[in-house]
């Protein structure tokens, strides 16, 4: 059965969405076969990966709103191993339509129960917020991985998410655990970004990846042309950090075996 991963964090502009495409293509790369749901409504997800949001007939939305079996609107991407549950912006209306549903936060985990057998790895990229839809995200996945911007404010708000997530583990999802934090648009020449690292792993630890996402002016350009960083530019610093990400997160749930010295491929600069 297939581990479903969110990747949340309800400050904006920190890479959740650059996380869920590129990990995504990662692991597929590692021959995992992998399950992107967009579970945002400004589909970044869905348009970064080649597709017109403007197309797309059925969506996330039509899945927990309507009962709309997941299967058949899952859409293969050029990625190897790589498919998507495309969003659209009626997701937007989504909170509001399932206010009054019974068990309106499971929604998303009774959708995806079918097809979790299909896939090694279920990816939710989560909206900036923590409404409705972000709930049912976690309600629904197995584990959290939260991204973290180096800089000043990387820390604000980060609270108030860990509180969000203890609620579920309380109220909807006791199985729910932290699956790491992500340090993204790393740059190791300045002192700021370096102070951030070093608070995060002195007051979480364990929780920090190993791996962190260096700033990379090419993560950036690859959703332009509708690419994964791994279809864009493999040989790239940031294709190299995702790669790393889902070989950390791949022998953490032992479903691999690598060797110490080749856990982590340093990528100086």
């Amino acid at each position: 059965m297939g581990k479903v991963i969110a990747i949340a964090n309800q400050k904006g502009g920190v890479g959740k969405t650059t996380t869920a495409i590129n990990l995504g293509a990662s692991l597929g790369a590692l021959d995992k076969k992998t399950l992107i749901i967009d579970a945002d409504p400004q589909a970044n997800t869905t348009s970064g990966l080649g597709f017109d949001p403007r197309d797309v007939k059925t969506s996330i939305y039509e899945c927990i709103v309507n009962n709309v079996s997941a299967k058949e609107i899952v859409i293969h991407t050029e990625s190897p191993n790589l498919d998507i549950i495309a969003a659209h912006i009626d997701l937007v209306g989504a909170e509001i339509e399932l206010i009054n549903q019974e068990e309106r936060e499971m929604m998303m985990k009774k959708a995806l129960a079918p097809i979790k057998d299909a896939y090694d790895f279920i990816i939710i990229d989560c909206s900036p917020s923590l409404g409705l839809i972000t709930v049912n995200a976690l309600s629904a996945a197995d584990s959290v991985i939260v991204p973290i911007q180096c800089e000043y404010f990387a820390l604000e708000g980060l609270g108030k998410l860990l509180n969000t997530i203890k609620i579920v583990q309380t109220r909807l999802n006791p199985e729910l655990s932290i699956e790491g934090m992500l340090l993204t648009m790393y740059d190791q020449r300045l002192r700021l970004a370096n102070q951030v690292a070093d608070e995060l792993k002195t007051h979480f630890s364990q929780l920090v990846f190993d791996t962190m996402i260096h700033r990379n002016t090419t993560l950036g350009e690859a959703p332009s042309h509708g690419e994964s960083i791994i279809t864009h530019d493999a040989s790239s610093k940031g294709a190299v950090n995702y790669l790393n990400l889902a070989r950390e997160i791949l022998q953490k749930n032992n479903l691999t075996q690598i060797n110490q010295e080749d856990k982590i491929i340093n990528v100086h600069g």
